[in-house]
């Protein structure tokens, strides 16, 4: 850290607003706050990362695993998958909402999305419209009450036989009643929500909604900061996708302190935690997920890492650049290549790999084996590099 936030810090505890952060001072903040530089909390688990990210994004790719599977894998090394999904559903410790996309959160922050819940109920619907939704809505707590945890197959049919989004009067139902708090996503199974009503799932000092919609964003703003280290308006708002006149309302009693970064071109606000003391520790060098929180927001990834990266599973094959999922290296604090990964029987398959250069082949080998170990393959083929000599040296690195 710079002399003057790290003098302030030790003497009174806190920077003084407006102290001068570097570009490489605020990536490592960044990094220690996403739990990727320093001893990985192991006893704390994926419940841990959970609650230190405050969010976790879902998605239905799955490739190596699941987005969600991925994430605290990146932070812990390989953790048991299982034990991922028990830390995440088991008991009353999490739930599924709309945060940054869907997500799973730290049931604790049930009361912070009330907002989000109000704002749904006073829209009156989503993107479907309900015929009956008196009916169709008491039919649905009919049975969740009588029966417990179902999903919207066994409620009576998610869709009408046409396009996915063709959905069943009770899947309209269901998820309007999860928009607006009286069911919640309690699990998934197979990838399917299990849906239970919310005052049997969430623990009953969480549950009453009495928290005003300024508190609900000014906790959310606080727990973004937190999560990040060190973030701009626009990096607080995407967190939770709140609206910048949101986080303009609160962000002065959040406790984030203003800070200058370099090469910043916007005004910026700081954890004083995250401050108070140095990042230091060992990097991790690992493959991180397109939707991981470390580089789900793609302007901040730009900005922090000066790496340019992007989800291209809905590009067409032809016009893709780095692949169907690339999923970047970090190694050393930095984003130094990305890999397309793919698994055939007991070989994880290296579709296509760049490298920043030289000094990532032996990362990038390194992060290849750990992850095919931890899916069950005991093999690894690099099938094409952007760069053939950097190919040929990942490849005998692999050995």
């Amino acid at each position: 850290m710079t002399t003057a936030v790290t003098t302030k810090a030790r003497t009174a505890g806190a920077p003084r607003p407006g102290a001068r952060l570097s570009a490489d001072e605020a990536r490592r903040l960044a990094l220690r706050a996403q739990g990727l530089l320093g001893a990985p909390d192991r006893r704390a688990g994926a419940r841990g990362v959970l609650r230190r990210l405050g969010a976790v994004q879902l998605d239905t790719i799955s490739v190596l695993a699941r987005s969600h599977e991925l994430v605290p894998y990146a932070r812990l090394g390989a953790v048991g998958r299982t034990s991922v999904e028990s830390a995440y559903w088991s008991g009353d410790h999490a739930f599924e909402y709309w945060s940054h996309a869907a997500c799973i959160l730290p049931v604790e922050e049930w009361p912070h999305f009330a907002f989000r819940r109000r704002a749904m109920k006073a829209r009156g619907h989503r993107w479907h419209v309900m015929q009956d939704s008196e009916r169709s809505c008491a039919a649905v707590r009919d049975r969740l009450r009588a029966e417990g945890p179902l999903t919207a197959t066994e409620l009576g049919g998610a869709k009408n036989g046409g396009e996915w989004y063709d959905w069943s009067e009770t899947k309209i139902a269901v998820e309007w009643l999860l928009d607006t708090g009286e069911v919640v996503c309690s699990r998934r199974r197979g990838w399917k929500r299990v849906y239970d009503l919310a005052e049997r799932a969430v623990p009953d000092a969480l549950l009453h909604d009495d928290i005003d919609d300024a508190e609900c964003t000014r906790r959310l703003v606080a727990q973004a900061g937190a999560a990040m280290g060190v973030a701009t308006r626009a990096d607080l708002a995407d967190y939770h996708r709140l609206k910048g006149a949101q986080v303009d309302a609160v962000i002065a009693d959040t406790g984030l302190v203003p800070v200058e970064v370099e090469g910043w071109a916007k005004p910026a606000w700081a954890d004083p935690a995250a401050l108070a003391e140095a990042p230091r520790g060992r990097h991790r060098t690992t493959l991180l997920s397109p939707f991981d929180s470390l580089i789900w927001d793609r302007p901040r990834t730009e900005r922090l890492f000066g790496f340019t990266h992007r989800l291209e599973a809905y590009v067409p094959k032809a016009q893709r650049v780095h692949g169907y999922f690339a999923m970047p290296l970090l190694t050393g604090g930095r984003l130094a290549g990305r890999v397309d990964p793919a698994r055939e029987g007991s070989t994880l398959v290296a579709r296509q790999v760049s490298m920043a250069g030289p000094s990532a082949v032996e990362p990038m080998a390194r992060a290849l084996r750990e992850a095919a170990g931890w899916v069950g393959c005991d093999a690894v083929r690099v099938e094409r590099c952007d760069d053939a000599q950097l190919g040929r040296a990942l490849v005998s690195a692999l050995g």
